[in-house]
């Protein structure tokens, strides 16, 4: 009974990392969607007309100087109707003098609306949190207490943020799918020296190597179908699924191929695509790998 409260205890506080982990990717999310090429965002969408400079890379997608500028764009509103309606009111010299008040108040009040865009953009915030935890949760589950959960779990944003950009942009960034392969291989080089874990870290470093040499060929051969983003992404993701060994690799990678094959025949079916129409293939070898990964730590 202690091992299943302990076990649920463990999911629970996986979800809730996993949950506020999530809260702060829309920033980045929206920051880095950008296509290739270009510069990281710098500023919310409202900027042309009331706009806000971006700090910082966490938190939500919300821009203050644009709230601001709500708050006061609906003040005036406010006050400009009231004042425009005592101006037209029972003492009023002529009803068409109403009637213009009337009408400076409407415009008034349609110059609030379009003066100021909305405050928030980017990727909504709960999507976020609930892939986000889901994803930690189940991480937990197939984990359990071995030290290794905590490197997944610190991975695991990363990798819904990475999905998230490639999907809306057909971009991975470097300095996401790097830091993400040096962090993976450095954090499980600290776990191997913890007691229990369940792992290889030669294994995860051949596994990286490996998997990001196979991809490397792929675009070689052919560069439309397989971007460089995707090789150095292969790079981290190699190295996680090498953890629990080669089997776990080609179990991680096959299904990436088979998640986007399918999605691809969906969308052809659909006549949403055609045959030679590039998709992002990012968001399916994380989702291969997260399911490699589910698998491997479970059979450990």
């Amino acid at each position: 009974m202690s091992a299943g409260v302990s076990t649920g205890a463990l999911i629970a506080a996986a979800a809730l990392w996993g949950g506020a982990a999530g809260s702060l990717l829309p920033r980045a999310a929206y920051r880095f969607s950008v296509p290739s090429g270009e510069s990281w965002r710098e500023t919310c969408p409202g900027e042309h007309r009331i706009g806000g400079r971006l700090g910082g890379w966490l938190g939500r997608a919300r821009c203050g100087q644009c709230a601001d500028a709500v708050a006061e764009a609906s003040a005036w509103s406010g006050g400009a109707v009231e004042e425009t309606a005592r101006d037209a009111g029972p003492g009023s010299a002529h009803p068409r003098q109403a009637d213009t008040a009337d009408g400076d108040a409407d415009t008034a009040a349609g110059a609030a609306q379009t003066a100021a865009p909305a405050p928030t953009y980017g990727p909504r915030t709960p999507a976020l949190v609930l892939a986000t935890a889901l994803v930690c949760a189940a991480l937990a589950a197939a984990t359990g207490t071995r030290p290794e959960l905590a490197v997944w779990l610190l991975l695991a944003p990363v990798g819904v943020l990475l999905a998230v950009v490639d999907f809306r942009v057909q971009r991975l960034p470097d300095p996401l799918t790097l830091p993400l392969a040096a962090a993976a291989l450095v954090l499980l080089g600290l776990v191997a020296l913890v007691p229990e874990h369940a792992g290889d870290w030669p294994t995860a470093l051949f596994g990286a190597l490996a998997l990001g040499g196979a991809f490397f060929l792929l675009f070689l051969i052919n560069p439309g179908g397989m971007g460089f983003g995707d090789v150095k992404l292969a790079l981290g993701l190699g190295a996680v699924l090498g953890w629990y060994g080669w089997a776990t690799v080609m179990l991680g990678t096959f299904a990436a191929f088979l998640l986007g094959a399918l999605y691809g025949g969906a969308l052809v079916v659909a006549r949403r695509a055609g045959r030679k129409t590039a998709i992002a293939f990012g968001p399916f070898l994380i989702a291969g790998a997260f399911l490699g990964l589910l698998i491997g730590a479970y059979a450990a």
